[in-house]
């Protein structure tokens, strides 16, 4: 486990101090470098030693055999191991978190201003925080408003119309009817007009 300590001193070393040395390395590689610290502790928890002594009887019988099944176990161990956390990462989208990440602390150096502190009364720091928030989302919300009160506008205004537009139809309809009704009562008329009196 010392080795391991050692390495990942050597890597904090290379990378330098943040005053004036190289770059330090960026999250992505320390997230990198702590996986492999981890797997190497695992293999060295879980060493050939110990795998020996909990199939004893396996490894006094077959030495080679049972050291042949130690290291498949371990590769297949580390490269599952590996491909979950790959997945995380992939899923997490965690290498532009990352990057994401060190580039604001980056622009943060850059800064002269002093970041924000609390000023120890928790009512004005929450308000300090929350009330720009609340104010963006009033004006967020507001805006939301006009456009549906506009779009309900609209709509009542094509409701308005449809129903002018159904009384005008209405109004026709009528005026077809009573038209037809005495056109079919003139000719009823006239073709009693033409029947034989009996």
């Amino acid at each position: 486990m010392a080795a391991v300590r050692s390495d990942a001193e050597e890597e904090a070393a290379a990378a330098g101090d943040p005053d004036g040395g190289p770059e330090q390395p960026g999250r992505a590689q320390v997230f990198g470098a702590v996986v492999d610290t981890f797997l190497e502790k695992l293999v060295a928890a879980g060493s050939y030693q110990r795998f020996a002594k909990c199939y004893r009887c396996f490894y006094q019988l077959q030495p080679q055999v049972t050291q042949s099944i130690y290291d498949q176990f371990i590769a297949q161990l580390q490269a599952s191991v590996k491909e979950e956390i790959q997945e995380v990462k992939n899923e997490g989208n965690l290498d532009a978190l990352f990057n994401s990440l060190d580039k604001i602390v980056e622009e943060a150096k850059n800064k002269e201003e002093p970041a924000w502190r609390p000023s120890g009364i928790p009512e004005e720091d929450i308000c300090s925080v929350v009330v720009p928030y609340l104010l963006k989302h009033r004006l967020y919300l507001q805006k939301v408003l006009k456009a549906k009160e506009e779009e309900n506008r609209k709509v009542a205004e094509s409701v308005l119309a449809g129903r002018d537009r159904i009384a005008e139809l209405q109004q026709l309809i009528q005026a077809r009817k009573h038209a037809w009704q005495a056109i079919s009562k003139e000719q009823r008329e006239l073709v009693m007009t033409f029947k034989e009196p009996q």
